[in-house]
């Protein structure tokens, strides 16, 4: 199931191709939240063991246009993790000291040490999209900064860090959709900011944008997944796969205590 979302090679991705509707097949909501908490239980049980372990640790970034549900994934798929071993990080637009750095500073400071898992809401890709689309840099210069994203997440994954890069892909039918609800309930009010309506203008030229980003940075060891999230339900379930299926891989085990090397049990042992 997982590889028809998953862009294992540098290609060329036509996001047209994927639906944001898609369901997988699968049109009992009931059922997949069953399979959602399963699948939770076992990240818990994961996570204890990588922290346990220190083999490695994961960084989990998220993508995607304006209220395609960045936050709200964090909140749902990853909100039963231990907190002691998790953190969730959401980067803006830079300032003050991150802009006299490098792009990659603010970003790299922020990835997780060995046994900790870490959420990217947004983040170094937005400096070879935001900037791309409104003409902050050039051509030449995005590439410059694929090539470097490439390397540097090639650095991460030689380092022991597993890389899920997902990006959450949503009509433009349905994006409006979520900027009217906000508008309209005073509870999500706050949600609302006037530039989502300006962005949405410049769709397509993300959509391309974008679709260099996955053409360039996709590799069999930090794969890109599309991920079709007009369905909310259908969004969280298939994220928990992937992270699930990403635990797995990693074949993580509890670590064995030495109980005799700590002296407790006396020269007998």
């Amino acid at each position: 199931m997982l590889d028809h979302y998953r862009l294992e090679e540098p290609r060329k991705t036509i996001l047209s191709a994927f639906d944001p509707d898609d369901t997988a097949g699968m049109k009992n909501k009931e059922t997949a939240m069953q399979e959602f908490n399963k699948l939770k239980e076992e990240l818990l049980e994961e996570q204890e063991k990588l922290f346990a372990s220190k083999a490695g640790s994961v960084l989990i970034i998220f993508q995607g246009m304006d209220c395609s549900g960045k936050d709200g994934v964090v909140k749902k798929v990853l909100a039963g993790l231990n907190p002691q071993g998790f953190r969730a990080v959401s980067f803006k637009k830079p300032i003050g000291e991150e802009l006299a750095h490098d792009f990659l500073w603010r970003c790299h400071k922020e990835t997780p040490p060995k046994g900790y898992i870490a959420a990217f809401n947004r983040s170094y890709y937005e400096d070879v999209l935001i900037t791309r689309v409104h003409g902050m840099i050039n051509n030449k210069e995005a590439q410059r900064r694929l090539a470097h994203i490439r390397h540097f997440e090639e650095l991460l994954t030689d380092s022991g860090t597993r890389v899920i890069k997902i990006f959450l892909h949503i009509s433009k039918e349905f994006q409006l959709k979520k900027i009217q609800e906000r508008m309209e309930n005073p509870e999500k009010l706050w949600k609302f900011d006037p530039s989502d309506l300006q962005e949405r203008r410049y769709w397509d030229q993300y959509v391309e944008a974008y679709e260099d980003v996955f053409k360039e940075t996709s590799t069999p060891e930090s794969p890109w997944y599309i991920v079709p999230a007009n369905h909310r339900w259908f969004r969280d379930y298939l994220v928990q796969r992937i992270i699930a299926d990403t635990f797995r891989d990693m074949k993580l085990t509890y670590p064995k205590a030495d109980i005799g090397a700590s002296g407790l049990l006396g020269p007998e042992g």
